[in-house]
């Protein structure tokens, strides 16, 4: 009776055991490059990263170079979400004399395939007006980015 009883228990837990590897070696564990490929995740950083920094920073004689790198560097919703935001930057800041400086603190990638890509961002964003001391404020985000023409660029990004 106790060798039955041994054997069902070792029969259970070797099938516990193979389900949770086939779980932990197929499916996402194994589609997201974010894991195992440090390269493919570095250059997502760095794009994200840099877009984030050059389309969120401005002054108020120099709108247009913003304007223009998030024309290359967004795309899909992003775009269109930027595109609305930034016409209401644009028109004020000129008259607040406000001088806007993103920069990202942390990243990372948390889903990365061969064309997409899912990551975390934490920056500080530091405005300046004339006159005034400086103030920092910081921010968290989702950003979705595609993999297009070689490089990664901005498709969605939601505020956290």
């Amino acid at each position: 009776m106790t060798a039955g009883v041994l054997a069902t228990l070792l029969l259970l837990t070797g099938g516990w055991f193979l389900w949770r590897t086939q779980e932990l070696t197929g499916g996402q564990a194994t589609t997201n490059r974010a894991l195992a490929d440090t390269e493919a995740t570095s250059r997502v950083v760095g794009d994200v990263s840099g877009a984030l920094g050059r389309v969120f920073s401005y002054t108020p004689r120099d709108t247009a170079t913003p304007r223009q790198a998030a024309r290359q560097l967004l795309a899909g919703k992003a775009a269109r979400q930027y595109e609305t935001l930034f016409a209401q930057v644009e028109q004020r800041a000129a008259e607040q004399r406000l001088t806007l400086t993103t920069h990202v603190v942390r990243a990372g990638v948390t889903r990365l395939t061969a064309r997409d890509a899912h990551v975390l961002v934490f920056l500080d964003q530091v405005a300046e007006r004339t006159g005034k001391p400086p103030t920092t404020t910081a921010a968290q985000l989702s950003v979705t980015a595609q993999l297009r023409d070689g490089r990664w660029r901005i498709v969605d990004i939601t505020s956290r």
